[in-house]
């Protein structure tokens, strides 16, 4: 019904067919690139990210739906009102569930005041779930269908439009018979007599329930998301300060362990990924130990984030407390294996451990399924032999042997976690880093030696975080 301010003002002209008819051929061919789209999005229902992209199709695949029925109807023209006695009851079916087409999802109303008669378009009946043999309910009588929340809703803007001439524009949910809820939006406007009173109030009603569905999906979905990035960037946050809290600081100027010939000079440096993978296990440590020995040690714990930051810490910790009792790296090894294998948790675990002995510049080293410590002499560089040693974790009971090398003024030995190197494991990324042989040979301090490290490995390109400590012997 076309919208009027007046009894006796002409009715609004549609507009030219050619337009509408253009719009339609947009919003469809819109709406099939939309459909694909949609059918591209991830369907995986565990998957936040996924669910919202999915939810933000489907939303505007309905849109796009209401958006063409409407400009049909436009075209078209309102349908004719069935007669109500041209309707066997015994046919009607109030109670069906609402058709797929969107064309029965917008009706139309108008009441007279004056006479209190009232007419429905048969679109109306659908939405509302009447009986369309049924006379239309008047005024007084719509907010019995309507839900107990949002029935003082409806009769302030009916009392609006009637008393002040205020057009409406709200939703409100109505109880089918058949015990279905339905969200309704309606527009109306009253319809004034020559002397300015209000003559009879005129409305479209536009079921927007599964629009409002979709909606109402996008926005838990959105929600859902937001936590899930939130969760992750708090974890992730966490697992940096525990980190932070346990690795020591190596960063800085350089730091010689003890004093006197073969003593070391000390730096590290933990690289985070460049992907937001959070935090992982991995760590680098250097302690003074009694009798002028030095330990030191590098690994990594499978898993990321808060868990395997608590694991690294706690594998760490019982490797100082045995360091500090004099432990041998084998037998220290052998122990933290059998800590891991106590504590049941799912975890693997890799690590290199060293005791040097500053008067005889030994190195006495235990590694557990971790790359060999590489050696840089002379402006050339070499991985030591690596003895036996499974991973942490894997084996009960495992052995672990042990191999001696006497280092010389100068050297420099590098010790690492895997994922140092971008793109480069094993026997690639050992080469790599050999080829810094003369470089680091040439650096006057271990924190030199790193910078040259990261400089050549980058510090944003990895998949991962990693690890690098370098101890260099002082003269």
């Amino acid at each position: 019904m076309s919208p009027h301010l007046s009894a006796d003002s002409p009715a609004a002209q549609p507009p030219p067919s050619g337009t509408v008819d253009a719009l339609i051929s947009q919003t469809r061919r819109l709406r099939g690139e939309m459909d694909a789209v949609r059918r591209d999005a991830p369907a995986d229902g565990t998957d936040p990210q996924g669910r919202w992209q999915r939810a933000l199709c489907d939303l505007a695949m309905h849109q796009l739906n209401d958006l063409d029925a409407h400009l049909a109807q436009l075209r078209d023209g309102p349908p004719p009102v069935p007669a109500p006695a041209a309707v066997h009851p015994e046919r009607a079916e109030p109670d069906a569930p609402l058709r797929g087409s969107l064309l029965s999802r917008v009706g139309s109303a108008e009441w007279n005041l004056l006479t209190d008669e009232a007419s429905w378009s048969g679109e109306l009946y659908q939405i509302l779930g009447r009986d369309p043999a049924a006379p239309p309910l008047t005024l007084d009588e719509l907010p019995a269908l309507v839900h107990d929340e949002d029935r003082s809703m409806l009769t302030a803007m009916v009392t609006d439009c009637l008393i002040d001439a205020k057009p409406i524009d709200g939703e409100f949910r109505i109880r089918r018979p058949d015990g279905g809820v339905r969200t309704v939006h309606m527009m109306g406007e009253p319809v004034l007599h020559t002397d300015g009173s209000t003559a009879s109030m005129w409305a479209v009603l536009r079921d927007v329930s599964e629009l409002r569905r979709s909606q109402r999906t996008v926005s838990e979905t959105r929600d859902s998301l937001q936590r899930q990035r939130h969760f992750a960037q708090t974890e992730r946050r966490l697992a940096a300060e525990l980190q932070e809290s346990v690795l020591p600081s190596l960063r800085g100027s350089p730091r010689p362990l003890h004093e006197g010939p073969g003593a070391l000079d000390l730096a590290g440096r933990h690289l985070p990924s460049a992907t937001g993978t959070p935090i992982g296990g991995g760590w680098y440590d250097a302690m003074e130990l009694p009798g002028d020995e030095t330990l030191l040690s590098v690994g990594d714990l499978t898993g990321h984030g808060v868990a395997a930051a608590s694991g690294m810490a706690t594998l760490l910790g019982a490797l100082r407390g045995m360091a500090m009792a004099g432990t041998r790296p084998g037998q220290l090894l052998s122990w933290l294996n059998q800590l891991m294998d106590a504590t049941g948790q799912p975890a693997l675990g890799s690590a290199v451990c060293c005791r040097y002995r500053p008067e005889t510049r030994t190195l006495t080293w235990a590694r557990a399924g971790h790359p060999a410590p590489l050696l840089f002499r002379g402006g050339t560089g070499r991985a030591l032999t690596a003895p036996e040693g499974v991973l942490l974790g894997a084996t009960p009971g495992a052995a672990y042997g042990q191999a001696e090398e006497t280092l010389e003024e100068g050297d420099v030995l590098l010790l690492r976690t895997d994922g140092l190197v971008p793109r480069r494991t094993g026997t690639a990324a050992v080469r790599q880093l050999l080829g810094l042989a003369p470089r680091l040979c040439a650096a006057r301090t271990a924190l030199d030696c790193v910078r040259t490290v990261v400089e050549e490995c980058g510090e944003t390109e990895r998949e991962d975080d990693a690890c690098v400590l370098v101890a260099r012997v002082m003269s």
